[in-house]
């Protein structure tokens, strides 16, 4: 018998929504909660700001696209660099605002213009090369969490028991990404960081003082942004990045869904939503959102497309964030098992962007393509970098500005009929 499709309108009673809602939460918990904890940031208000910003977004689009909004791992790097180099998260908040706002902008161009424009800008060859940077940059920092290599500067000394737990970590996050089946196929991520979490605990690595003296009822830690254009600066190449996974996303649920959900509400209403959101969560202190493709791929394995579903889930996510002994546990993680999993986190996100060369059918027989391809590769491995003014641009946000301004001369040739393809 052919099993029941839920709707993208349909609304289930409570008892049968509430365990499919759970079952959202499980799948986007594990990167969310991962971001803000690379930042060294309060999980409790990702979750939130993920929560109430899946709302907002629902809200915009006329509740008729079934997406939840989680953390965003393309920023990690900017972050990362804002962090270290221009005066803390507070700095790079003004980056997140700017994100929001830019979307914002875009969905009244996409509702006026369309989107082809979007392969100009930034073309296939260019697009896969500065996603697979996003993790090949982002590679040496989970190693260094693992215990198998030092920071710069210092002398690596191996530590057996962190080694242990973060080798653990990535076996069992291994094997559960190709043997488990069903709804435990989109949560293996969630499913590894709790087993490392239970071994780390076993072997006296997690601080369960912390959790035992927080409330059960907490806030989460709000933090006002600082106005820095050198952080704007550094996030802006990232927001073309993540344009186009919005895109891709709306493109694939609406396959799922059997719906034009880029015409209809359409995909100007969708920016628009991931927009507000965006610019609500940078004030408030959260990681940027995306739109999660875990939760695409519950959606395609239980057929289940209720958006009331996902607005079960965004509230399940709220509750949590003020439930402080679950702040707490999580922010009790230790670095080794966050190393043995982002280990194998970004060797997929640099994946991912080969993916999109395969998927796009990108042809590297052509010079224009292959030149695209390996000068923004060489700009993002490379360590180089550029300074304009007081920003310093480095790995993928540099590597975006090269490859976005090589395309662009490249469509300027083609029009002038002076390209040897």
């Amino acid at each position: 018998m052919a099993r029941r499709i839920i709707g993208i309108h349909e609304k289930l009673p409570v008892l049968e929504s509430l365990p499919l809602s759970f079952q959202h939460l499980t799948a986007m918990f594990g990167a969310t909660i991962l971001v803000p904890i690379l930042l060294g940031v309060d999980p409790a208000i990702a979750l939130l700001m993920n929560g109430i910003g899946t709302i907002i977004y629902t809200l915009f689009t006329k509740a008729g696209i079934p997406a939840y909004l989680g953390s965003s791992f393309a920023f990690i790097s900017p972050s990362l660099l804002i962090i270290g180099t221009y005066g803390g998260f507070t700095h790079a908040q003004a980056g997140f605002i700017f994100f929001g706002l830019f979307f914002v902008a875009i969905s009244f161009v996409v509702k006026y213009w369309g989107i082809r424009w979007i392969d100009v800008v930034m073309p296939p060859a260019v697009m896969g090369a500065v996603v697979a940077i996003i993790g090949l940059e982002l590679a040496p920092v989970a190693a260094q969490q693992a215990g198998l290599a030092a920071s710069a500067g210092q002398e690596f000394v191996m530590n057996t028991n962190t080694v242990i737990v973060s080798m653990f970590t990535l076996l069992v996050g291994i094997a559960g990404s190709v043997l488990f089946r069903g709804f435990l196929a989109v949560i293996p991520i969630l499913f590894a960081v709790v087993a490392g979490y239970l071994l780390a605990l076993g072997m006296g690595m997690v601080d369960t003082a912390a959790i035992a003296n927080a409330a059960w009822f907490a806030l989460p830690k709000f933090q006002t942004p600082v106005f820095d254009i050198n952080a704007i600066l550094i996030i802006a190449p990232a927001c073309i990045v993540v344009l186009a996974e919005h895109i891709s996303h709306l493109i694939v649920t609406g396959k799922i869904t059997e719906s034009d959900l880029m015409e209809n509400p359409g995909l100007h209403r969708s920016l628009l939503g991931d927009g507000v959101s965006n610019i609500l969560s940078g004030f408030a202190g959260s990681p940027p959102n995306t739109t999660y493709g875990e939760n695409i791929g519950v959606m395609a394995i239980t057929r289940v497309y209720s958006v009331w579903i996902i607005r079960g889930a965004a509230l399940l996510a709220i509750a949590f964030s003020l439930i402080g002994k679950i702040s707490a546990a999580i922010s009790t993680i230790p670095g080794p098992v966050m190393g043995g999993i982002t280990m194998l986190l970004y060797g997929v996100i640099a994946v991912q962007g080969f993916r999109m060369f395969v998927e796009q059918k990108v042809d590297f027989s052509k010079n224009s393509n292959m030149v695209l391809g390996a000068i923004t590769f060489v700009v993002g491995v490379s360590g180089a970098s550029i300074n304009i003014g007081s920003v310093q641009l480095k790995g993928m946000a540099f590597a975006a500005v090269v490859g976005v301004v090589l395309a662009l001369i490249f469509w300027v040739l083609r029009k002038v009929n002076l390209m040897n393809e």
